[in-house]
């Protein structure tokens, strides 16, 4: 159910880094049962002549291939629609006999139980860790001023100062062309090192582990790992919100209240690259790790909001222990790294007080469900005006 295309140079495309709610999505279930009703609906009735679907341009595909496009279609067409809307929507994207739908309904059931069970194997997962794994470099685990780079800690100076203006943040940035991405240094070599040998420690064991996200198969879920609490929400509040304050105040940049971190691999016999997407987040930060690479390098797009009908891609260059500060709507991917293994730390921030508007992931109003930790960065308030917890978008 996620649209992974080729590149480059790819075309916009929703890539759906989204945690699923702990029930079915509502969007899941509508189409799940508008398909069964048009899997019925389209059985041949007996003495009664099937009608052939007509025929359509782009239409082409052999039996039990699918647009990757097609589920997501469908599931809009089936929120006001009947079975005849779904099976357009379907056929369009390269459905032609009920093998292929009944392929499809059994892919949407199968995400429907991967979302009611994720939430559960990742408290689970966690809980393991905690009890049983060794760490390694147990002092990486703590934020500390000195794993940050000087440049860093002086951006950050500035941006607290009753002074600090955009103009006078700017000075410090390395900016690509008009796209609001934004380079800066983060942390130091030393603690880089130390942190992918970590990692790498982790990553080696028998402990129990989560793909990052639902594109990337390698990598590491930094809660799980016990790096939330006392690493990674020190550095959203005290250190890049401010940062974020001047340079995406329409994206609530100053009032970034939950996150979504992980950190990613590349290798020659792992994962290669990645597809063109935007992040579940208002803002991203990306920061090169290492180790050693070649290639690899990351492209930008229009912004998913804003797209324009010949997108313009740029290239960017990773640069070891430095981050790329980008809106989570941008669209973007990687290109394929060609030789060594490259680690990136990448961290979704997340505004409650914009996404409780809009869903970015569905552009629509969010219905709510609990969820542990963080979720997908909605909150629900109260009666008595307490801050609820942090939920998740039922429609995804």
């Amino acid at each position: 159910l996620d649209p992974h295309l080729v590149v480059p140079p790819p075309p916009p495309a929703v890539g759906k880094h989204v945690r699923g709610p702990p029930v079915p999505g509502l969007r899941l279930l509508l189409l799940r049962q508008h398909l069964r009703g048009a899997l019925r609906a389209a059985r041949p009735v007996p003495g009664r002549a099937a009608a052939p679907p007509r025929p359509r341009a782009g239409n082409g595909g052999a039996a039990g291939t699918l647009c990757p496009g097609a589920a997501a279609a469908a599931a809009q067409a089936g929120q006001g629609g009947d079975g005849p809307h779904v099976l357009q929507a379907l056929r369009e994207r390269g459905c032609r006999s009920e093998e292929d739908f009944g392929a499809v309904l059994r892919e949407i059931e199968a995400e429907v139980n991967r979302r009611k069970e994720l939430i559960q194997q990742s408290v689970k997962r966690k809980a393991v860790i905690s009890k049983c794994y060794k760490r390694k470099h147990p002092e990486v685990y703590t934020l500390q001023d000195s794993f940050l780079a000087p440049d860093f800690l002086e951006i950050v100076r500035y941006c607290t100062s009753p002074d600090a203006r955009l103009h006078g943040l700017l000075r410090y940035l390395e900016s690509f062309s008009d796209k609001r991405i934004y380079r800066l240094p983060v942390f130091t070599e030393e603690f880089c090192q130390a942190f992918v040998d970590e990692l790498e420690n982790f990553e080696q064991s028998d402990m129990p582990k989560g793909r990052p996200n639902t594109m990337n198969n390698y990598g590491v879920l930094l809660n799980e790992l016990g790096m939330d609490e006392t690493f990674i929400t020190p550095l959203r509040e005290k250190y890049l919100r401010p940062i974020t304050a001047l340079l995406y105040p329409d994206l609530g940049g100053a009032c970034l209240d939950s996150h979504k971190a992980f950190v990613v691999k590349y290798s020659l016999h792992e994962d290669l690259d990645l597809s063109s997407h935007y992040d579940n987040a208002e803002v991203t930060l990306n920061v090169s790790l290492g180790k050693n690479f070649t290639e690899g390098n990351l492209y930008f797009g229009d912004f998913s909001q804003d797209p324009t009908p010949v997108p313009k891609y740029i290239e960017i260059e990773h640069v070891g222990a430095q981050g790329l500060l980008h809106r989570g709507g941008q669209i973007h991917g990687a290109l394929p790294i060609a030789s060594g293994e490259r680690w990136n730390l990448i961290v979704w921030m997340r505004s409650s007080a914009i996404r409780n508007q809009l869903c970015p992931m569905c552009n629509k109003k969010p219905e709510l469900v609990e969820a542990e930790g963080f979720g997908d960065g909605f909150t629900e308030t109260l009666k008595d005006d307490v801050p609820g917890t942090v939920n998740l978008c039922a429609l995804w």
